[in-house]
């Protein structure tokens, strides 16, 4: 009688799931499988700096400034990207981003000394990165208002397990053929993506459900709490990206964790988006409350999840500061594109799509060097202290927003 209603109730949570995924358009399942395909396109990414010590046998001064360049060049993309679709719409941003980046790929590997590869990196992320306000823009355009939240998370999805196949199919691809056939597989997945692009979303096909027109845009860079809300983001993610350069470093180095359980730990993040951010979006938005409100509560796990590493030195509490960082990014992330996207309505949308990527860049500029920098001079416990700090900062700011009543769509 037990496995009957246990049988019941697997059935109705898988129901539960299935269903959180009704209601997208068409458009917006093909821009995610296009997603998906770029991104797990980008197999190179994971494996740079091994390509570049291991393949050119370059220094550890030499990758710091090629990454260096690597995140300027997201930043100009970013921002270039918004532009242009302000100018000349998403499909053509979105497409010439594809096809230009494969061809970047494939060109990369020809370079070998160090200036050339800096400007190559420099060149590919800002044609790479372009596609981002550009496909947020798609997004909103194919989405209906209702569903926006949940197509932003279908994106997260698809991009989720675009990072998690790319290296892996990476991996094997170099131990096999080498890295010389990764550039140009890497290259010819993302022209694939442009060309399913043509079938799928042409504009004489694709159908826009939610098109704005406004006959006056107001310049994103004069929405004063818009841009306090980019403040946010950018502390936002400034604490998020520790969990993939200074955290995996404190797991070794102060519970001496080997690859192996450092890496079952950091997969725990990804399995649970894929297996409840869809159910846990479609849930909160049923509540109706105001989106900033889930950022805010996001923000707040976020914190707390390096506020807990000093609390007690136990194994257990490195998986307890995982699940509140995995929930606190699955809240607040959805949440915080959607407000982008709502905002955007009143202005540029490109400018406001790119403003919200470029906050993500600009933490990835500084974020990582500065842990690291930070943990060198004061060790763990005081860097997780600072990035506390930092996260109430950002409390504290949204806390303003919410006061000021300025950005509050349901």
């Amino acid at each position: 009688m037990s496995g009957f209603f246990y049988t019941k109730k697997m059935k109705k949570i898988l129901t539960n799931y299935i269903n959180s995924f009704k209601g997208l358009s068409i458009e917006v399942w093909w821009l995610a499988l296009i997603t998906l395909i770029n991104r797990a396109g980008t197999m190179v990414i994971p494996f740079l700096s091994l390509y570049l010590t291991k393949s050119l046998g370059f220094s550890l001064e030499n990758i710091g400034s090629i990454m260096s360049a690597f995140g300027l060049g997201s930043l100009i993309g970013n921002w270039l990207g918004g532009k242009l679709t302000d100018i000349f719409g998403y499909y053509k941003v979105m497409f010439s981003s594809l096809l230009l980046t494969g061809i970047c790929f494939i060109t990369l590997q020809q370079l070998h000394t160090f200036w050339p590869i800096c400007i190559g990196i420099f060149i590919l992320m800002i044609i790479a990165d372009s596609f981002r306000p550009a496909a947020f823009v798609a997004l909103s355009a194919y989405s209906k208002p209702e569903n926006k939240t949940r197509s932003v998370t279908l994106i997260r999805l698809a991009i989720n397990l675009g990072f998690s196949a790319g290296p892996a199919i990476g991996g094997f691809i170099i131990a096999t053929l080498g890295y010389g056939k990764l550039f140009w597989i890497d290259g010819s997945t993302c022209i694939i993506a442009g060309l399913l692009l043509i079938v799928a979303l042409n504009p004489k096909k694709a159908k826009v459900v939610y098109n704005i027109y406004n006959d006056s845009p107001t310049s994103a860079y004069k929405d004063y709490y818009y841009l306090t809300f980019i403040a946010v983001l950018v502390l936002l993610a400034f604490t998020f990206v520790q969990y993939f350069s200074t955290i995996p470093i404190y797991y070794s180095e102060v519970y001496a964790l080997n690859e192996s359980q450092i890496g079952l730990i950091l997969a725990c993040n990804g399995f649970i988006i894929f297996a409840l951010e869809m159910p846990l979006i479609k849930y909160l938005e049923n509540k109706k409350s105001y989106k900033i409100t889930y950022v805010l509560i996001g923000l707040i796990l976020l914190t707390l999840s390096f506020l807990v590493l000093n609390s007690i030195h136990w194994a257990g509490i490195l998986v307890i500061g995982m699940l509140l960082m995995t929930f606190g990014e699955m809240i607040a992330f959805p949440f915080s594109n959607a407000i982008a996207m709502d905002r955007a309505k009143k202005g540029k949308q490109g400018e406001y799509m790119a403003l919200y990527s470029m906050a993500f860049s600009i933490a990835h500029i500084f974020g990582h060097n500065t842990g690291m920098q930070s943990i060198a001079t004061f060790g763990y416990t005081t860097t997780w202290y600072i990035i506390t700090f930092i996260g109430i900062l950002g409390i504290l700011l949204l806390w303003f927003l919410i006061q000021k009543k300025e950005i509050t769509t349901r």
